[in-house]
């Protein structure tokens, strides 16, 4: 059975959330305070992460930055907040969604399970994917390994969240090609994804921030002004 931890301070919807994933088959977890939740999420395993932003103890944006250092479970922001800055940020920080409160449901429910079962493909792949030799791609110091979903810069592994991987390695199975905003998440997030285009502005940003980390020649993923971005390679 699939467990979901709940990060929330208010009671009520905590309580709220909990009995609609309980009633759709899956098992729950509540923290009432950030320093409780974060401990829990580090220490406990689950599926998916329902992470409230005010929290006391520790922010929803502090707990899903660090996190993010070290896990690739998905991650969905659930928050008052409706401001897109708030939105941008916490995409920035590595959430893998983002939830508005007042909300259905029915729609929290479908959010988590379409984010397990797409994790749950990733990590398992195909029976015949299983057969299949490590593919490898390879520029310069970057190098990225396929089945595995690995990247590596100068020898130093470098952590990537789902989309990030699959968006770098898209990119890098097509250089020198520019790609729209549009084009970028239709091939990686896929027509029927929730959110919106602003979303790749995020993840190339993420990116750069990951691959150009105290490596001044890094930078592979090019911004081509009024036209997309595209993977250069000399």
């Amino acid at each position: 059975m699939e467990r979901v931890l709940i990060i929330e301070d208010d009671e009520l919807i905590a309580e709220l959330e909990r009995d609609y994933l309980e009633a759709s088959g899956y098992e729950t977890e509540l923290a009432l305070d950030g320093l409780i939740g974060e401990k829990m999420a580090e220490t406990g395993h689950y599926d998916t992460i329902l992470l409230d932003i005010m929290l006391p103890g520790k922010t929803g944006f502090d707990i899903c930055r660090e996190l993010r250092r070290n896990m690739k479970v998905p991650i969905i922001m659930v928050t008052a907040k409706k401001e897109d800055i708030d939105k941008i940020r916490g995409l920035g920080l590595g959430a893998d969604d983002y939830l508005v409160k007042p909300f259905s449901p029915a729609e929290l429910v479908a959010r988590v399970k379409s984010h397990i079962n797409i994790h749950n493909l990733l990590l398992e792949g195909t029976s015949a994917k299983k057969q299949e030799t490590e593919r490898e791609i390879t520029y310069g110091n970057l190098r990225i390994l396929t089945k595995s979903r690995r990247v590596y810069l100068d020898g130093e592994e470098i952590v990537l969240v789902n989309k990030e991987f699959e968006l770098l390695v898209f990119l890098a199975e097509n250089p020198n090609i520019v790609f729209s905003k549009d084009t970028l998440f239709d091939r990686v997030w896929g027509m029927d994804s929730f959110g919106d285009v602003a979303t790749v502005t995020v993840h190339v940003n993420r990116l750069r921030d990951k691959l150009g980390k105290n490596h001044a020649k890094a930078q592979f993923i090019e911004t081509v002004w009024g036209a997309g971005y595209r993977f250069r390679i000399d």
